[in-house]
C-alpha cells in the first residue's frame, strides 16, 4: 500500500518547481520508529515531490543516461467516420491508459526514474489503424513480457488504447516501429 502525505506550502514561500512537500511512504517498509521513502529506500539523492530521486538512471556499463520513453498507441479509426470521436475523448483514452500502467508498475525502477524526470519525460503517441491492429499489438507485447495496459472504454467495452510502462527505448522500439505517429 502506498500513501502520499502532502503538506501545502504557503503561496508566498513557494519556489518553482517544488510547489508541495510530498513523501511517498510504503506501509510495508516502515522501519520501527521511522519512515522510508518509496520506491527508493536506500537513495541518497535529492528528492523530488513524491519522494522520487532527482537523477536519471545510468545505462549499464556506461555513464550516459538511458533514454526512457512511454509509448501510447491509440486507435486512429476512432477519430474518423463513422465513429468520429471528439478529440477530447481520444485524449482522455490515452491519459487513462498511461496513468493506469504507471500506477500498476509504480514500483519498477524505470517507472520511478521516468517520473523523476519531471518536465523532461518523453512520451510517444502512435496510431493503430483499428481495433484488430491494437489487439495484435497487445498479443505481441504479452508474448514478449512487455508490461502494458489495454484501455477498455466502458460501458461500450471497446479497446481504445494501449500504454506501455516507461521503458528504455531500445528494449521496446522494435515492437512498435511499424506504427506511425498519431496525427
Amino acid at each position: 500500500m502506498l500513501r502520499v502525505n502532502v503538506t501545502p506550502i504557503p503561496y508566498e514561500k513557494m519556489a518553482a518547481p517544488d510547489l508541495f512537500s510530498q513523501h511517498a511512504v510504503r506501509d510495508d517498509a516502515v522501519p520501527q520508529g521511522g519512515r522510508e521513502c518509496a520506491p527508493f529506500p536506500a537513495c541518497s539523492a535529492p528528492l523530488l515531490p513524491g519522494g522520487l530521486p532527482y537523477a536519471k538512471m545510468a545505462a549499464p556499463g556506461g555513464s550516459s543516461a538511458r533514454a526512457l520513453v512511454q509509448y501510447v498507441v491509440l486507435r486512429g479509426d476512432l477519430q474518423r467516420e463513422p465513429l468520429s470521436w471528439p478529440l477530447g475523448a481520444l485524449v482522455a483514452q490515452a491519459c487513462h491508459a498511461a496513468l493506469a500502467v504507471v500506477h500498476a508498475h509504480y514500483g519498477q525502477a524505470d517507472t520511478g526514474a521516468y517520473l523523476a524526470e519531471g518536465g523532461s519525460m518523453r512520451t510517444v503517441v502512435l496510431e493503430a489503424l483499428d481495433e484488430g491492429a491494437l489487439k495484435t499489438l497487445a498479443e505481441t507485447l504479452k508474448q514478449h513480457n512487455i508490461d502494458h495496459k489495454v484501455w477498455i472504454e466502458q460501458p461500450e467495452n471497446i479497446a481504445t488504447c494501449i500504454a506501455l510502462r516507461p521503458y528504455p527505448k531500445e528494449e521496446v522500439h522494435q515492437h512498435l516501429k511499424k506504427f506511425k505517429l498519431l496525427k
